[in-house]
C-alpha cells in the first residue's frame, strides 16, 4: 500500500492539514512541527502523488526549453544556466532541440508535448514575422536570441551590435588594423551574425579603416571545424591579417588549431578573440580572448520572466525585450596593448 498523507500525519502527531501545508511550502508553520513532519516523511519514504497536484493546481512545475542544438557549447552551457535558476525555483526543466528549423519550431509550438508544461523559453532561428500568430497561445512563452520581430511575448537577448563593436574596438586598440572576421552568413536576414558584422564594420568606420570584403570568411554553421575550414580559405587566397575576430568561439578555436600548424604564432603574428566565453575559451593553448555576452544572466532573467507571466492571470504588462551586458575578457591570444 502506498503511503498517505495521512500516514504521515498520525506518524507525526499533527493534522492532515499540517502535513499539506509543510508539503506545499507553507511559511506560517513553527520550526518544530515542520521537523516532525519531515522525520515522518522520511521515515514512511513518502512520495506526493504529482499529478493529483498538478490537476489541482492547474500547474506542472515544470517548463521547457528549446534551442537549435545541443552539441554547439554556447547552447549546453545555455541549458544548464536554466536548469539550475529553474531547479532554484523548484521547477523541473525538459529541453527539446530543434536544429534551428522552422518546420521544427513550428511544430514544437502546436506539439502536445507543451501541456505537460507551464511554459516555454525558445531560441527560434528559423521563425519569421509570419509566425507571430503561432506564439500567441495561453501557454506564456520567453523568446532567447536574435529574432526581434513583432512578436505577442517577452524577449531576452544579448547586445550582438554594441558586443562585436566593442571586441572589434579592442583589437584595434592593440594595435591591429587587417582584422579578418569569420561566421559571415549570406543566407542570414536578422541573427547573430548579421548583427555581429555590423557591429564589425562600424568599429572599423569609426576609426577611418576601409572595410575589405576579403577579410570576410563565411561560415554556415559555427562549429569547429567551419572555423577551421574558413581559416585555409583566407590562407589559401593569401589574404593579408594580422588578427582574427570568430563570431563565436568554437569558430575562433577552430581557426586557432589552423593558424598554429600554418607556423603562425598566437598572438604574435595574429591576434584571435571569439564571442560567448565558453568554458573552455579559458583553457585552451594559448587561452581565448572573448566576449561574456551575459550568458548566465540571460538564463536566469529568461527563467524569472517566464515564472513571472505563470503566476500573472493573463493581465499583466505589455511584454518586452531585456538585453544582457557584455565584457571582453582579456587573455593570451589577444592581450591588450
Amino acid at each position: 500500500m502506498a503511503v498517505t498523507l495521512r500516514d504521515v500525519a498520525e506518524l507525526a502527531g499533527v493534522s492532515f492539514k499540517t502535513v499539506s501545508n509543510v508539503i506545499n511550502g507553507y511559511p506560517h508553520i513553527r520550526p518544530a512541527t515542520r521537523e516532525k513532519v519531515e522525520r515522518a516523511i522520511a521515515e514512511l519514504g513518502y512520495q506526493p502523488n504529482l499529478s493529483a497536484r498538478s490537476l489541482r493546481s492547474g500547474r506542472t512545475d515544470t517548463i521547457a526549453l528549446a534551442v537549435p542544438e545541443l552539441n554547439l557549447s554556447y547552447f549546453a552551457e545555455l541549458a544548464s544556466f536554466v536548469i539550475a535558476a529553474a531547479e532554484e525555483a523548484g521547477l523541473v526543466t525538459l529541453v527539446e532541440q530543434t536544429g534551428g528549423d522552422r518546420d521544427r519550431e513550428l511544430a514544437l509550438l502546436q506539439s502536445p508535448r507543451l501541456n505537460r508544461t507551464d511554459g516555454l523559453i525558445l531560441s527560434p532561428l528559423g521563425l519569421g514575422q509570419e509566425d507571430a500568430a503561432a506564439l500567441g497561445g495561453p501557454l506564456p512563452v520567453v523568446m532567447l536570441g536574435e529574432r526581434t520581430f513583432d512578436w505577442p511575448c517577452d524577449h531576452v537577448t544579448m547586445r550582438n551590435v554594441e558586443a562585436a563593436r566593442a571586441a572589434t574596438e579592442y583589437l584595434i586598440a592593440s594595435g591591429r588594423r587587417r582584422i579578418a572576421v569569420i561566421g559571415e552568413n549570406e543566407a542570414e536576414v536578422m541573427g547573430s551574425a548579421r548583427l555581429r558584422l555590423r557591429g564589425y564594420r562600424e568599429a572599423l568606420a569609426a576609426h577611418g579603416i576601409e572595410y575589405d570584403e576579403r577579410l570576410v570568411a563565411r561560415a554556415t554553421l559555427w562549429h569547429r571545424a567551419d572555423g577551421a575550414h574558413a581559416m585555409h580559405d583566407l590562407l589559401d587566397r593569401g589574404v593579408d591579417f594580422d588578427a582574427v575576430f570568430g563570431f563565436n568561439d568554437t569558430l575562433a578555436l577552430g581557426a586557432m588549431r589552423v593558424l598554429q600548424e600554418s607556423g603562425l604564432r598566437i598572438p604574435q603574428d595574429v591576434a584571435v578573440l571569439g564571442f560567448d566565453d565558453l568554458d573552455e575559451a579559458a583553457y585552451a593553448i594559448p587561452s581565448l580572448t572573448t566576449v561574456d555576452p551575459g550568458r548566465e544572466w540571460i538564463a536566469r532573467t529568461a527563467v524569472e520572466t517566464l515564472i513571472a507571466r505563470i503566476g500573472g492571470d493573463g493581465a499583466g504588462p505589455e511584454p518586452r525585450t531585456r538585453a544582457a551586458d557584455f565584457a571582453v575578457i582579456e587573455r593570451e591570444s589577444a592581450p591588450p596593448a
